[in-house]
C-alpha cells in the first residue's frame, strides 16, 4: 500500500506501507505494549535508532522537577552488565554516535551506526533503559555535572531569555517549566525520587523504538525482544500501549507580560510572542507557512525589514514550537541595547501586518519552495526520519510522508494565513529580554500586541 498519511491505532498489531521515495515503513505492537517502527530507506548503509519514552519535564511532580533530565544522564552511567566506559566504548569502537535528549513531552536515547552495527545498538540502548543501576555515588557526581550544564545554559543570554519566555507565555502550565529544572530543584531531588520516576515510567507499554535507514524490520523486532528478555522484562504479560496525550489542554493563562534580566553584556536578546497552536491542530501547515513568511529565512519579512533594510540586528527570526495540547508563536532578535525599543516595535508591526494586510501570492510561492526544499534535504538524514517516526507515534498518531506534508502546505491559502495571524494577534503578549536594558524599553508594548503605526 502506498499512501501519504497513515493513522497509527494503538490496538493494531501490524502495519506496513510504502512512503514517498519508496521507503518501506513497518510497525509492530507487541502484546506487552512495546511499539517498534522502522523505515527502510533504499541504498542506505547506516541506521539511526531511538528508544523513546513518552514522559518529559511536563510530567514531573513538584518535588522532582528536573528528574527526567537527571535520569537521562544517569542511564549512561552503567547497568548490571555494563560500566559507563563499556557503553561509551561500544559506540566509539565502531565509529558510531550516541546521545539522548530530554524534551517537554518525551525522552529519547539514540544512536547512529553502520548497518552491520545496528544489532549492537539495539542491545546496548535496551540494556541502558532496562537495567540502569542509578548508583548513589554516580548520582551525586552527576548532580554536579547537571548543575554545571544548567549554569552553562544560563550564561548564554539567548538560552536564558528563551527559558523566561516560555515561563512568561505559558505561565503555570507544565510546559512552561524549564526542562532541566533549576539549581534549587536539582540540589533538592533525591536518588530515591529519581529511582521511583524511573520505575514508574520506563515500562513496556511506555516504550517506543524507531529505526530509519538500513534496517530489516523482522530482524529489528527479534533483536528488541531478545534484548528485553535478557533484562527479564515479561513480554508475555499483555498490556495496552499508554494512551497519547489529549489535545485539549485548556486555556493558557499568561505568566507575565514582561520578564527582564539585567546583564552587563554587549547585546540585548529579546523574545516576544503569544500562545500558539497544538501539534495536532489542523492548521499546523498554515502555521508553518506563516512562520516561513514572517521569519523563516533570509527573504522573510523580519530579516529584510530589520536586518537588511535597517541593519538593526544580526539574528532575527520567528518560531512556532508545538506540543500535544499547546504551542507558542514567538519572534527573536539580538540587537544593541539602545535599539531594543525600535526593534521590538518593528517585530510587532510585522506581526500585525500579517493579520491586517495578509500575504502575497509571491510570498506563498516562496514559502512553499523553501519548505519543500528544506524538508527534502532534511530527509536525506536518517536522524530526521527516525525522529519523524517517534513524533508520529507518540504525539500525532499519524505518519505523514514528504508528499503528504507538501500536499498540505500546497492547500494553505493567503486568507488562511491572515486568519490565523488575526486569531493569534489579540492573545496576551509576553516579552522576555536579557541584557543591559532600560526599564521603560518596552513601555506599553507588553500590554498590547498592536503598537502604534
Amino acid at each position: 500500500m502506498t499512501t501519504g498519511a497513515v493513522t497509527l491505532p494503538l490496538d493494531l498489531a501490524e502495519l506496513r506501507f510504502t512512503a514517498s521515495g519508496d521507503s518501506l515503513v513497518r510497525r509492530t505492537v507487541l502484546p506487552s505494549g512495546v511499539r517498534i517502527l522502522s523505515e527502510h530507506v533504499p541504498g542506505s548503509r547506516s541506521a539511526t535508532i531511538g528508544y523513546w519514552v513518552a514522559v518529559g519535564s511536563r510530567d514531573e511532580k513538584p518535588e522532582t522537577f528536573g528528574s527526567t533530565h537527571f535520569l537521562e544522564h544517569l542511564l549512561f552511567k552503567g547497568t548490571t552488565t555494563r560500566s559507563a566506559l563499556d557503553i561509551a566504548v561500544s559506540f566509539d569502537a565502531v565509529g558510531g554516535e550516541h546521545n539522548a535528549m530530554t524534551a517537554k513531552e518525551y525522552t529519547c536515547y539514540y544512536a547512529k551506526v553502520q548497518d552491520r552495527d545496528l544489532p549492537m545498538a539495539v542491545d546496548v540502548i535496551a540494556d541502558m533503559l532496562t537495567s540502569s543501576l542509578l548508583d548513589r555515588t554516580e548520582f551525586e557526581n552527576e548532580r554536579g555535572v547537571i548543575l554545571e550544564e544548567l549554569a552553562m545554559a544560563d550564561d548564554d543570554p539567548a538560552d536564558a531569555a528563551s527559558e523566561r519566555f516560555f515561563e512568561a507565555v505559558l505561565g503555570d502550565h507544565p510546559l512552561g517549566r524549564p526542562i532541566g529544572g533549576n539549581a534549587d530543584t536539582i540540589n533538592a531531588v533525591s536518588r530515591d525520587a529519581v529511582w521511583d520516576h524511573y520505575r514508574a515510567n520506563y515500562r513496556a507499554q511506555d516504550l517506543v523504538i524507531t529505526v530509519a535507514g538500513a534496517v530489516d524490520h523482522d530482524e529489528l523486532v527479534a533483536g528488541v525482544i531478545a534484548a528485553l528478555r535478557r533484562a527479564d522484562w515479561n513480554l508475555d504479560l499483555e498490556a495496552t500501549p499508554v494512551s497519547r496525550r489529549s489535545g485539549d489542554g485548556g486555556l493558557i493563562e499568561r505568566g507575565s507580560a514582561l520578564s527582564i534580566v539585567q546583564r552587563p553584556i554587549e547585546q540585548a536578546n529579546v523574545l516576544l510572542g503569544v500562545a500558539g497552536i497544538a501539534a495536532t491542530d489542523p492548521r499546523r501547515a498554515t502555521m508553518t507557512v506563516m512562520n516561513s513568511i514572517l521569519g523563516g529565512g533570509m527573504s522573510s519579512r523580519l530579516f529584510q525589514e530589520i536586518r537588511e533594510k535597517r541593519g538593526l540586528a544580526y539574528s532575527v527570526y520567528s518560531f512556532s514550537p508545538s506540543y500535544s495540547d499547546a504551542g507558542l508563536f514567538g519572534i527573536y532578535a539580538g540587537c544593541s541595547p539602545t535599539k531594543v525599543t525600535q526593534v521590538s516595535e518593528l517585530m510587532l508591526s510585522e506581526f500585525r501586518r500579517l493579520a491586517t494586510d495578509g500575504v502575497t501570492q509571491e510570498e506563498m510561492r516562496r514559502a512553499a519552495g523553501q519548505l519543500s526544499g528544506a524538508s527534502a534535504l532534511a530527509l536525506e538524514d536518517s536522524d530526521t526520519r527516525m525522529s519523524r517516526l517517534g513524533r508520529s507515534e507518540i504525539t500525532l498518531g499519524e505518519f505523514m510522508d514528504l508528499d503528504e506534508s507538501l500536499r498540505r502546505i500546497a492547500l494553505v491559502t493567503p486568507e488562511g494565513v491572515r486568519e490565523l495571524a488575526e486569531e493569534l494577534l489579540p492573545r496576551p503578549l509576553s516579552i522576555s529580554a536579557v541584557g543591559t536594558i532600560e526599564n521603560d524599553a518596552f513601555s506599553g508594548l507588553a500590554e498590547s500586541p498592536v503598537p502604534a503605526p
